[in-house]
């Protein structure tokens, strides 16, 4: 899948599936390559990922048809210029809730490289000279850009939001979304579940995409989708080998009948 096809993808309504990729070991690649995924998702918010190596994952991942999305470290549009110099096919901004951020994000996805004044009156309706507007559109127009919806201000603020030009999809962060509706965690909260189920709504409503990074079953991506969702990003390769290792550690260490080693947090919030 190409950057423009997952784009169409998320506007068409497609389910697409993808994955929290931690690993920067260049033998990874290959490995996510097998796992019949549509995208990666790579997190410079929560994880430490230099500009180097965020730079050949995200050449390398695209290389083998996985379009890399990369949440930044904030809103700044600059940041959003950044990861797509160094090879993203999209940006995901994290806790957005105002307009003016999706305006501003806008600004650096889709019109690059414009900057400055005339970056501004674009914004604002300015019409480009048909040469300039045709060269930003082949060098920006696949550019995918996404929002985090993850709090109650956003909600609230969504229909204005949405109103935004040249947003692509909208992601809820579930941990994030819980603990602004006061039940942190709780995920199977009526009033987490009703507000997820709005945000889908009213994305999908506007021709935009709607997605969740979950960590849970099979069962309950499978809710979401019904919900409205066609983004799921399931999990993250440290979840997988986690889980994994845990489960026949547990199993070895009861045929061998030895001692549990040492203790664990089982809590993922990402």
């Amino acid at each position: 899948m190409t950057g423009l096809e997952l784009r169409t993808a998320l506007r068409s309504g497609q389910t697409v599936l993808g994955t929290l990729v931690v690993s920067t070991s260049p033998f990874w690649p290959k490995i996510i390559r097998d796992c019949g995924l549509d995208f990666v998702f790579i997190d410079t918010e929560h994880i430490a990922i230099d500009r180097e190596r965020l730079s050949w994952m995200c050449r390398t991942y695209s290389a083998l048809g996985l379009p890399p999305l990369v949440r930044l470290t904030d809103q700044d549009p600059n940041q959003a210029t950044v990861a797509l110099d160094d090879g993203a096919a999209g940006i995901i901004a994290p806790y957005v809730e105002k307009a003016e951020a999706a305006q501003a994000l806008r600004g650096a996805t889709k019109f690059r490289p414009l900057k400055g004044r005339r970056l501004v009156d674009a914004l604002a309706g300015s019409p480009l000279e048909p040469s300039l507007d045709d060269y930003i559109g082949s060098h920006a127009g696949n550019n995918i850009l996404i929002l985090n919806t993850e709090s109650v201000p956003a909600i609230e603020a969504l229909d204005e939001i949405l109103e935004t030009e040249g947003v692509d999809a909208v992601l809820i962060g579930p941990h994030d979304l819980s603990t602004s509706l006061g039940i942190p965690e709780q995920y199977q909260h009526t009033d987490f579940l009703k507000a997820v189920e709005a945000i889908f709504k009213k994305a999908r409503s506007r021709g935009i995409g709607a997605g969740i990074h979950a960590w849970f079953s099979l069962e309950e991506h499978v809710r979401f989708v019904e919900m409205g969702a066609n983004l799921l990003i399931h999990k993250a390769d440290v979840i997988f080998f986690r889980q994994g290792m845990m489960a026949e550690m547990g199993e070895l260490r009861s045929r061998l009948k030895i001692e549990s080693g040492t203790g664990h947090d089982s809590s993922v919030n990402i």
